[in-house]
């Protein structure tokens, strides 16, 4: 007979607990929601659909889904995880309401739409507004705009679904088109705008990004007061930068950085260029960067017909081992393009300003993390829907980092890291002289973290 070492504790397993709760660090969702006035904005906003003697409001049905999609949900049933903890979430829909409100919803889509964003530009005024001196529109001026990144993304659907189409990439699904806030080196991002396409909708169409901008900018806070080149800041690759869309974006008084195609002719003038008129391009922490260079082709390139002020900046590098030069490459150098309006500064800022647009794939890529990687209706209407909780659920989960956990690391950690670490620690219930209390394992090694930033939001003014 032989002895068993186990290295983990044996433990016997009972489902009888009583006042436990799991999720309990999605409390930090809740009372942003509630100092945002996010909560009692989508009640107002979604009351027309809110039915006579109706137990449930439809705005808290929307705002419940949106954080079980925080919380890591991905379809409607995962709302399960809230309707399990009543002390905490309050009274969630069952499955056939919620099914019934996103029905009820997709009927008039864009009026469903409308209002759920006219609740979250509310809610991110005033998230901005308490967030102070680290709001992304705190001091913007002409070096220092407030960024809206623009980029589309593909999402692959596994069945039939209404207006899935086949993708560039020979996939099937769809092609949505996304904005989002860039909040800087300091924190992440959050959306602010999305449209819902085909798969087979194309990357650069005009149309698209210039529905999608009006959509941003309409969700600014103080919307209407942005100037060129002092406010806002348009940033997109290659696809949104057609002659239309930066028309648009002129006409608007935006500042606009975008990605630009380099034909045969243009790249035929760089070989005309002098060594000393290239200058070092910059590395991410703004010093020089071995290997890479940075020059101004507008006076020698033939931009007739594009917007008046458009500045064409070319950046030339080594590239890296095992790369593949493009017939467009000059000189054992890859070749990248961009174009601006911003008047002045320096080459090397201009052209790292734009290459920072890459935090926009962090936004997507955090947004596939949060609902976005699969759209779980069969109606496209449902499925736009499923697109304004998802850009919900992501923006409550950014404007908590931005209020309540600035000046930590915290401020910048990704949904998979902030559901393990702070939204799915449990707590226990205790209640005593007449107060409810959510009481967190000292030894979880998060916990002082959790209850920091919920103190935090506590002592914020009320919503007005």
């Amino acid at each position: 007979m032989s002895n068993h070492t186990r290295i983990y504790p044996r433990l016997a397993v009972e489902a009888t607990g009583t006042s436990i709760v799991s999720h309990a660090g999605a409390a930090l969702l809740l009372r942003a929601a509630d100092k945002t006035g996010l909560a009692s904005r989508l009640s107002d906003s979604l009351a027309p659909w809110r039915k006579p003697l109706a137990v449930h409001d439809p705005g808290k049905t929307v705002l419940d889904l949106a954080v079980a999609v925080a919380l890591g949900g991905d379809c409607l049933a995962d709302i399960a995880v809230l309707r399990g903890q009543p002390a905490v979430f309050g009274p969630v829909a069952s499955d056939p309401t919620v099914s019934r409100t996103i029905n009820a919803l997709a009927q008039n889509p864009q009026r469903a739409l409308r209002a759920i964003d006219k609740a979250t530009a509310a809610a991110r005024a005033a998230a901005w507004s308490l967030a102070g001196t680290a709001a992304p529109d705190h001091d913007t001026d002409a070096g220092s705009p407030l960024v809206i990144d623009i980029d589309a993304t593909l999402v692959t659907a596994h069945s039939e679904k209404e207006q899935a189409a086949p993708t560039y990439k020979k996939g099937f699904g769809f092609h949505p088109l996304l904005a989002f806030i860039d909040h800087g080196r300091d924190g992440g991002g959050e959306p602010i705008a999305g449209l819902l396409r085909p798969g087979n909708a194309g990357a650069n169409t005009a149309a698209d990004h210039v529905t999608v901008i009006n959509q941003a900018l309409a969700g600014l806070p103080g919307a209407g007061r942005y100037r060129v080149g002092k406010k806002v800041l348009i940033r997109m690759d290659g696809a949104g930068g057609t002659k239309k869309t930066l028309e648009h974006c002129v006409k608007r008084g935006l500042s606009y950085s975008a990605g630009f195609t380099l034909t045969e002719p243009l790249t035929a003038l760089i070989d005309k260029i002098p060594a000393t008129a290239w200058t070092p391009a910059y590395n991410a922490d703004g010093q020089p960067r071995e290997g890479a260079w940075v020059v101004e082709l507008t006076h020698m390139a033939d931009l007739t017909g594009w917007p008046d002020g458009m500045r064409l900046i070319v950046r030339k590098e080594r590239p890296h081992p095992g790369a593949q030069l493009r017939i467009t490459d000059r000189d054992g150098h890859r070749l990248t393009a961009f174009v601006t309006n911003t008047r002045g500064g320096q080459l090397a800022d201009l052209e790292l300003r734009h290459r920072q647009r890459a935090r926009c794939e962090d936004r997507i890529r955090a947004g596939k993390q949060t609902g976005l990687a699969g759209f779980p209706f069969k109606s496209f209407a449902q499925n736009q829907i499923w697109l304004a909780i998802v850009s919900l659920a992501a923006a409550l989960t950014a404007w908590t980092q931005l209020v309540a956990l600035t000046g930590h690391p915290a401020r910048k950690w990704e949904p998979k890291r902030l559901r393990l670490r702070l939204f799915s620690v449990a707590a226990r219930i205790t209640r005593h002289a007449r107060q409810t209390r959510l009481r967190f394992s000292a030894s979880a090694p998060w916990s002082s973290l959790i209850v920091a930033a919920i103190d935090r939001l506590t002592a914020l003014p009320a919503p007005t």
